[in-house]
C-alpha cells in the first residue's frame, strides 16, 4: 500500500508540473503575441523607400566602404526583420554558468523597436523564458521560469529603455538600411577604421563606437556605458558587440555569428553568444 501511495504522488506531482507547464507556455506565447502586436503599431513608414547612394558622399571613409560592401544602390530598405537563433548564454556573475538558447526576434527599423523572445534551458525540462524588448520607446526585460515564475522584471523609458535602444543600434548590420543617414543616424569620423554613430529616438541619444574589419565589415560595436546588473544593482559597465561570419542575405551581406561582453577591468566576461539560423526581411514597398 505505501508503494502505491507513493506511485500516486509522484504521478501527480508529474501532472501537476506538465500543468504548469502548459500553463505557463500558454501565457507567455499570449503575452508574445500582445508585445509584438504594440511592436507593429508604433512603426512608421521609411522615407526614402529606397537606397540612395547619394547620401553616402559626406560620410567618414570607413562608413562608406561599409554601405557600399554591404548594400546595394537602389535596393528598398529594410523595414523589418524576424530572425531565428541559437547559442548559449551565461547565466553567472561570478563564475560562468553557459546555457544553451533558442530565440525568436521580431524587428522593426521605423519607429525603432524588437522582441527577443528567448528560451534558456536550465536543465532538461526546466526552461527560462525571456522578452528582451524596446516598443514605442518603453525598455522590456522579462524572465520566468516556464514562463510563469518570474525571475526577472524590468520595464520603463529611461535606464531600461536606453540599455534597450542600444542593443537594437548595435545589431544593425543585421539590418543595415537602418544605418544609413536619411535614416536618423549622424556619422562622425574619427580615423580610417572606426567611426562613431548618433541615434535619437525621442527623448534618448545614443552615441557608440563602431569598428571595421579590413574587408570594410562592421567588426565590433561599443558603448562607454549599458546598465549592468549586479547583486540587484544596476551598475554602468562599457559594453561591446562582436559580429562576424557575413553571408548573402535579402540581397545584403549580414553577419550570422554575434558575442556580446561586459568589458570589465580584468577583461571582457561575453554573456551571448548567437547564430542566426534563418532571418527573413520585410522591404518598405
Amino acid at each position: 500500500m505505501g508503494l502505491k501511495i507513493f506511485l500516486i504522488v509522484i504521478l501527480a506531482l508529474v501532472v501537476i508540473f506538465l500543468v504548469a507547464v502548459g500553463y505557463g507556455g500558454f501565457r507567455w506565447e499570449d503575452g508574445t503575441r500582445e508585445l509584438r502586436a504594440r511592436l507593429d503599431a508604433a512603426r512608421v513608414p521609411l522615407h526614402p523607400q529606397v537606397v540612395d547612394f547619394r547620401e553616402l558622399d559626406n560620410l567618414p571613409p570607413p562608413v562608406k566602404r561599409f554601405f557600399r560592401k554591404v548594400l546595394k544602390d537602389g535596393q528598398p530598405m529594410v523595414a523589418g526583420a524576424r530572425v531565428r537563433h541559437s547559442g548559449t548564454f551565461n547565466m553567472g556573475e561570478a563564475t560562468d554558468r553557459w546555457k544553451s538558447f533558442t530565440s525568436s526576434q521580431q524587428v522593426i527599423t521605423q519607429r525603432p523597436g524588437f522582441d527577443w523572445d528567448g528560451r534558456v534551458s536550465l536543465m532538461p525540462g526546466f526552461q527560462v523564458r525571456v522578452h528582451d524588448a524596446y516598443v514605442a520607446g518603453e525598455g522590456i526585460l522579462h524572465a520566468a521560469l516556464f514562463g510563469l515564475f518570474s525571475m526577472a522584471k524590468l520595464r520603463g523609458t529611461g535606464d531600461v529603455a536606453k540599455g534597450e535602444l542600444m542593443r537594437f543600434f548595435a545589431e544593425a548590420a543585421w539590418y543595415p538600411t537602418a544605418l544609413l543617414p536619411s535614416q536618423g543616424v549622424r556619422w562622425d569620423a574619427v580615423d580610417d577604421h572606426c567611426a562613431r554613430a548618433t541615434l535619437t529616438e525621442g527623448s534618448i541619444a545614443l552615441t557608440m563606437l563602431f569598428t571595421f574589419n579590413p574587408q570594410g565589415l562592421i567588426d565590433t560595436v561599443r558603448a562607454e556605458a549599458r546598465g549592468r546588473t549586479v547583486g540587484g544593482a544596476v551598475i554602468p559597465t562599457p559594453w561591446q558587440g562582436r559580429v562576424w561570419n557575413y553571408e548573402e542575405r535579402g540581397g545584403m551581406q549580414v553577419p550570422l555569428d554575434a558575442e556580446v561582453a561586459w568589458l570589465l577591468p580584468e577583461g571582457a566576461k561575453p554573456y551571448w553568444r548567437g547564430h542566426i539560423t534563418k532571418i527573413d526581411y520585410e522591404f518598405e514597398r
